[in-house]
């Protein structure tokens, strides 16, 4: 789950990273009046959950609080990247001498966190990685000894620093690790953290990206994504409001299937017979007809999918459920688009009847119900 940017800093600022002093808002008013309550100048940022914003005309200054209102005009509504604005963040304008990057992350071939920092931070942190790495400093966190001061101040010191700003910079990068770690963090980062006139850092931007599979920790934050659509598309908001798991591919065939497994298996037979799947949508075990429905129902809303492939490994899953299910959303929506099913298991002929009178597709063998989803795929609508 990302967080937006004011999420993430009030994260921060409870490790007592500082931040600038600033607040969100809905409206020009709104921000009108926040700015009131700040030293001019000011910063009005669009709360989007994209990166590169700022590249994209996300980011606007301010030196008045008319051009505050004219800034929030200009941006609330306003789509970066295809995600609309609905949220502004205006807060004081830094001072900068000089801008850093500090992030925590997952190194999933290590299989630990690792934590990573630049001397050169900012907008351009994508690029200066690709075009040259050796500026990115990488620190493995090895599990069993976990991050101890001392490899935040080797940090610190191969960033350039010493003294009082090396043992403070340090620091940061420790509240930032246990910010990430405690909270779950896939990623953690500020960028920029910049070092200000008066010496002292202040993270100007912060980003928080919490795993999913810990969300039932952040109850605060498993609320708001089952509020919020955020940078969801349709059928992943719906499919996490009806707890399956989905994920989104490029392809036009879409797949329903109960078992990781058995979903993986699946995809995999689609590229086998030349087919491209559109998502990935594993029901678990023992579903209900109406979850069933639910599933069926979120993949047949996607524009891009010609085709349902069903395949369903019946246990806990009973296969007349299944059919129930599909012949419930075919009569609900009317939909003209072709449904493929494979039902094996659990109360099997009974499923089966049940589609040879809906006179819907059906295989006993994957490979087939697969070889004719494909084909179906391939047909000019």
């Amino acid at each position: 789950m990302k967080l937006y940017e004011y999420e993430s800093k009030n994260i921060l600022s409870k490790y007592s990273i500082p931040t600038p002093k600033g607040a969100t808002a809905t409206n020009r008013k709104k921000a009108k009046e926040t700015a009131e309550k700040l030293k001019m100048p000011v910063v009005v940022k669009a709360q989007v959950l994209v990166a590169g914003r700022g590249k994209a005309g996300g980011v606007l200054f301010a030196d008045s609080t008319q051009e505050v209102e004219d800034a929030a005009q200009k941006l609330l509504g306003k789509q970066i990247k295809g995600i609309p604005v609905r949220k502004v963040l205006v807060e004081e304008k830094i001072l900068v001498k000089r801008e850093l990057y500090l992030g925590i992350a997952i190194d999933r071939i290590n299989r630990c966190y690792v934590a990573v920092a630049s001397q050169a931070g900012g907008m351009d942190i994508e690029e200066l990685a690709d075009q040259s790495p050796e500026k990115i400093l990488r620190t493995i966190i090895k599990p069993q000894l976990g991050f101890r001061p001392f490899h935040a101040r080797q940090i610190a010191k191969k960033m350039g620093y010493i003294g009082c700003q090396m043992l403070e910079l340090s620091g940061l990068i420790e509240k930032l690790y246990r910010a990430g770690l405690d909270n779950d963090a896939e990623l953690a980062e500020m960028n920029p953290i910049v070092e200000g006139e008066d010496g002292k850092f202040i993270a100007a931007d912060g980003r928080i990206i919490i795993d999913d599979n810990a969300l039932f920790r952040h109850p605060e934050y498993k609320k708001k994504q089952l509020q919020e659509q955020r940078d969801l598309t349709s059928q992943e908001f719906n499919a996490l409001k009806s707890d399956l798991d989905y994920v989104n591919l490029d392809g036009d065939i879409g797949v329903v299937g109960n078992g990781a497994g058995l979903v993986m298996a699946t995809l995999d037979m689609i590229n086998v017979y030349g087919g491209k799947p559109a998502n990935f949508l594993d029901l678990g075990g023992g579903a209900s007809t109406e979850k069933i429905a639910d599933a069926l129902g979120i993949v047949l809303s996607n524009p891009r999918v010609k085709v349902a492939l069903v395949n369903i490994l019946g246990g806990m899953t009973h296969c007349d459920d299944v059919a129930r299910a599909i012949l419930e959303v075919k009569q609900k929506t009317q939909t003209k688009k072709p449904v493929v099913v494979r039902l094996v298991g659990t109360n099997e002929q009974e499923g089966n009847r049940i589609l040879t009178e809906a006179v819907i597709l059906f295989f006993e063998s994957m490979e087939e119900a697969a070889q004719k989803a494909v084909e179906f795929s391939k047909q000019e609508v």
